[in-house]
């Protein structure tokens, strides 16, 4: 029987001690195909349960084990705690790996620890327990308290509803599978999908239902501008209603994303182009009638797909990510055409990344107007914008603002 924690453990290890995000790391690990299923759920768990796996460690620990072995026991935990294993079954495997990874004096204590310890009680100040229960940092349940008061726990907490599909044609032969229908066309949420060759055949791609309500709000145009378009699929959904479509991006393997998306999907009026939308191109200069800037965020939004993000995300990124937002919506604003508009959209929660970028961008341009905007997909409006909310936008958590260039 092959050990069950140890391709986890290969995966992970590149998350904790390699910097790697979890897609990368399971796209780049070989791992036994028969359980790659169950590799993966335990992978993406205990991220997601990383704070409270450390809360068990911390209280139940004289001192705190090496990165190696604090791994081999969160794994262990969360298959005991989440995955309702045989105890001793999964402390054979822990001890196991332990030994295969030549760390054969850590194997007694892995062995102790598994066998002996309890589950300690809740953090006693309130924010604390709070952000514990969320298995979030401290710093973003404060910062979401404040802003969502009650809706904090579900903001953080709403589960991801299922994988989001987008359809260019008849879907009807993958309907008869658990979905949910979205407000959009062709878009559609299955409890579980795994591509096959009609992917490859740009029949369909996945695409959230968040980054389908962005595209819904931008307008048909002759010429638009998407500045931060990597991996594609927004350049690719707005090429449908665009005449052409510009997509920039900064890193050429993320250039080459662009194009390999919209060689698959038949997209021939996309072009990928190399550049930073935050300096200014004097040949972009009032030549696109939109442009849509869906700038680099906290990903707050999407934690709930993306668990790595509450371990590498700090609260000081966010300072230095709203002067990126502003930078590059200053500089994208000289590229549209007057009475043209353009477009700010994030996938985070966080309203200084979102409203307060937007009201930034308003003081700093009095040339722009901002733009009402609707959609079919629930959220709450907020001063400037749309705000998309997992626990009310489908597992959703984006923002989108418009602003028109006012005519000369």
């Amino acid at each position: 029987m092959v050990n069950p924690v140890y391709d986890p453990y290969l995966v992970l290890n590149q998350v904790y001690s390699g910097g790697k995000y979890l897609k990368q790391a399971l796209a780049h690990t070989p791992v036994e195909p028969l359980n790659k299923a169950r590799t993966v759920s335990i992978c993406y768990g205990v991220l997601e349960k990383d704070a409270y796996l450390e809360h068990i460690i911390g209280a139940n620990a004289k001192k705190q084990p090496k990165s190696s072995i604090k791994l081999i026991l969160k794994i262990a935990l969360y298959m005991l705690e989440f995955m309702q294993k045989h105890d001793y079954m999964v402390v054979d495997f822990a001890v196991g790996l332990t030994k295969k990874l030549g760390k054969e004096g850590a194997s007694g204590f892995v062995n102790a620890f598994l066998r002996s310890y309890k589950i300690p009680p809740p953090p006693a100040r309130a924010d604390e327990a709070a952000a514990l229960e969320c298995c979030a940092p401290l710093w973003l349940y404060k910062k979401l308290k404040r802003a969502y008061k009650s809706d904090a726990k579900a903001v953080l907490c709403t589960p991801s509803a299922g994988v989001c599909v987008r359809f260019t044609g008849d879907a009807e032969e993958y309907l008869s599978r658990p979905h949910k229908t979205t407000p959009f066309k062709n878009v559609y949420i299955f409890d579980n999908f795994v591509r096959d060759s009609g992917f490859f055949a740009g029949e369909y791609t996945f695409q959230s239902v968040g980054s389908a309500a962005i595209c819904h709000v931008v307008k048909p145009c002759e010429n638009l501008l998407d500045a931060c378009a990597a991996p594609g699929g927004k350049s690719v959904l707005l090429s449908e209603k665009c005449k052409k479509v510009t997509a920039c991006e900064l890193h050429p393997h993320r250039v080459e994303l662009i194009q390999d998306y919209a060689r698959r999907m038949g997209a021939v009026n996309v072009t990928a182009v190399c550049t930073d939308s935050s300096v200014f191109n004097p040949e972009y200069e009032d030549a696109f009638d939109e442009a849509l800037c869906d700038a680099p965020c906290s990903g707050t939004g999407v934690i709930n797909e993306n668990p790595d993000i509450k371990l590498f995300r700090k609260e000081s990124d966010v300072k230095e990510l709203c002067e990126l937002q502003l930078k590059i919506l200053d500089n994208c604003a000289r590229y549209v055409k007057a009475g043209g508009t353009l477009y700010y959209s994030t996938c985070s929660v966080l309203p200084e990344e979102n409203d307060g970028t937007a009201y930034a961008f308003l003081h700093l341009h009095p040339e722009y107007a901002l733009v009402s905007l609707e959609n079919p997909l629930a959220h709450i409006k907020t001063k400037f914008g749309l705000q998309f909310l997992p626990h009310l936008s489908m597992g959703a958590g984006f923002y989108v603002a418009a602003f028109r260039r006012k005519d000369n």
